[in-house]
Formats: structure tokens, sequence, C-alpha cells
């Protein structure tokens, strides 16, 4: 943990994968031929608290939805890829484009299709329902599930790390 913590303290941006990550992974398609997926508010908030205690957020996922960019729109998303098949690539794309190091990036993806970016950058975060493979790469691998408050749990964590946490919830504490 003591590492995890260490890893979080230099975090400047932190990248998320949608399905699985934000989502809890499941696919809904409806008869009208659109996809659907639920978001947790208290992920919303978590994302929305971290962004305000500086620490840039992004996406990078596989699949294309309107949905998914309205939540990034919503959250304070500063970077948004969708549709990428290598991401690597975005990931490399985005370090050009922040001039940031690896090292001051966090990765969260929950499949193998994440692994590249979460080798690379300077703290890989994954869910329990991932697979051995992921985790055995992952710095740390939340408690809360997927599309159920892991996300909140990772913004905090890294809230926590940075000495920021008490200042964004001390709005709530007046």
């Amino acid at each position: 943990m003591n590492e995890a913590i260490e890893r979080a303290r230099k975090i400047k941006l932190i990248i998320f994968d949608v399905d699985g990550v934000l989502t809890d992974g499941r696919l809904i398609l409806g008869d009208d031929g659109l996809e659907y997926k639920a978001f947790n508010s208290h992920d919303g908030l978590g994302m929305k608290l971290l962004k305000a205690s500086g620490v840039d957020m992004a996406i990078i996922t596989g699949r294309t939805s309107n949905v998914v960019a309205k939540r990034a729109e919503s959250t304070g998303i500063g970077h948004f890829y969708q549709g990428v098949e290598d991401k690597l690539e975005a990931f490399l794309d985005l370090l050009r484009q922040t001039g940031l190091t690896p090292e001051q990036c966090a990765f969260m993806g929950d499949d193998v299709v994440d692994l590249p970016p979460m080798r690379r950058c300077g703290f890989a975060v994954t869910v329990p329902a991932a697979p051995p493979l992921v985790k055995q790469h992952a710095h740390l691998v939340t408690s809360r599930g997927a599309g159920q408050g892991a996300v909140r749990e990772i913004c905090e964590f890294i809230m926590q790390a940075q000495d920021t946490y008490d200042e964004q919830m001390a709005q709530y504490l007046r």
C-alpha cells in the first residue's frame, strides 16, 4: 500500500477506461438500436472533486458512444478518446499533448486491452472483477466494483495521497 500511496502522490492526470471501470461492464442494447450505460453518481462527484483538487482527467475507450461523451463533459474530463483500437498509442498521444511524463499519469482499466498503458503509466489501477493478468500488473485493485464506486475510491485515494482530500471535503462540513 505504501508504494501505491507514493505513486499516487505524483499523479497529475488520471485516465479511465469506460466499460468495466466507469460502468459495471454490461452493454445494454435497446430495441431502438441504441446502447445504454449506467454510471454511478458517487463516481461522478469523486471525479469532480479530484478535478477541483488539481488532477486532470481523460478517457480512453475502445467503444464509441454519445452517452460517454455527455458523461465526460458533465464530469470535467479534459481529454477524450473513443473508438480507440490501440490504447497505448492514445496514451502516448496524451503524453505529447499534455507534456506529462508516464510517472505523472494513472490509468484505470479492467481488461487485457488496457495493459499496454497500464504497464507504462506511473500508477496502474484495476477493479476486483478484472482478469488475474490485469490484477498482476496493477499497483492497486479497488475494493469497490466497477460502476459501484471504484472510481470514487481511487479519486479519494489520490486526494488523500496528495493531501487535498480534507480541503475538498471542507465545503460539505461547514
